[in-house]
């Protein structure tokens, strides 16, 4: 048996200019954070011919073209692994669609438990790779490279994201200090709504291929907001960096109708008004979880509880995509 482990993801700086639509053109950057919620991948050799797959549904096929499964479809051909015997079983902490980058720590994890069956190595920048060509070059979804990246990577990284194709990596910079309190500030909270990124996503990545002015200058803003947030941080001016998320949030929704809705617009101004010093919908937006950084924090879990919102506590993971059993 085989079971691997990758960790989901929020975004502190520079988010959406990693889709592929942006940095081919103007150079994306930004920098997000590993958290301690994971998705695991099992592999298991069973007795029987059939491949049987495991997550909301259950698949029994014979080949790999008759997966349904995208994702694991296409793993499954990169990979060159042999399906018949085999048995995959998925589990994760956080339900999909709720913008903490489930699909690429799901691909990512699924590719580590399938090179691990073939006794191969792999750097997190292959791996990370490898789940970038699937997603966005054989699946062709409309998504950016943030979520396989930082999955692979782990820890608090920094990405900046070149017009070839290249992907730059490197570590935030952050005193011990002010790791430990920006994980004591940051709360996130469930709205309650799960989403497709990819419809989200796909407005913007038109718009960006057709050099829409609006949705050019918005994603070079994100941008300079990203480099600034990096700055804020690695000065432990932590103050600074919720303002600076307060900001992107105000700009984020602006890239599309769907970003936000009333509900979320009225808890989002409530948080504010309870100790937020800042805040944004993680993910491409339209649901999932809010996140806001609070240095005054039992009003805000109050007041957010009361609205009927969920908190789901963490800390960053600093191992990344990792084989924990084999």
């Amino acid at each position: 048996m085989i079971i691997t482990r990758s960790p989901l993801r929020i975004s502190l700086g520079g988010g959406g200019t990693d889709l592929p639509s942006y940095y081919q053109q103007h150079t994306g950057f930004l920098i997000a954070a590993a958290i301690d919620k994971y998705v695991c991948i099992t592999l298991h050799q069973t007795f029987v011919p059939d491949l049987i797959i495991k997550y909301s549904r259950l698949e029994r096929v014979r080949t790999v073209d008759e997966i349904q499964h995208p994702i694991i479809r296409e793993a499954l051909k990169v990979t060159g692994v042999e399906p018949a015997g085999l048995e995959i079983t998925s589990m994760a902490d956080i339900p999909a669609g709720t913008g903490l980058g489930s699909s690429g720590s799901f691909t990512t994890a699924l590719l580590k438990a399938l090179h691990a069956i073939k006794k191969n190595l792999i750097h997190p920048r292959e791996l990370a790779e490898q789940a970038c060509h699937i997603e966005l070059d054989r699946l062709k979804e409309p998504i950016g490279k943030q979520d396989q990246y930082i999955a692979a990577y782990g820890g608090l990284t920094c990405f900046e994201f070149l017009p070839d194709g290249e992907v730059k990596a490197w570590p935030l910079k952050i005193s011990n200090e002010t790791l430990y309190s920006l994980e004591d500030n940051l709360l996130l909270f469930f709205t309650g709504y799960s989403r497709s990124a990819s419809s989200i996503l796909k407005e913007q990545d038109v718009k960006s291929k057709e050099s829409n002015r609006d949705m050019v200058d918005n994603l070079h803003f994100v941008k300079e907001l990203g480099y600034q947030s990096k700055e804020a941080l690695e000065a432990g001016d932590l103050t600074r960096f919720g303002e600076l998320m307060n900001v992107h949030w105000e700009h984020k929704k602006k890239r599309s109708g769907s970003m936000s809705n009333d509900t979320i617009n009225k808890w989002y101004e409530l948080a504010r008004d309870s100790g937020a010093i800042g805040g944004k919908l993680i993910g491409a937006g339209g649901g999932g979880f809010l996140m806001f950084y609070a240095e005054e924090k039992r009003r805000l879990r109050h007041v957010l509880t009361e609205a009927g919102l969920r908190e789901v506590r963490f800390r960053f993971d600093f191992e990344g995509t990792k084989t924990i059993l084999q």
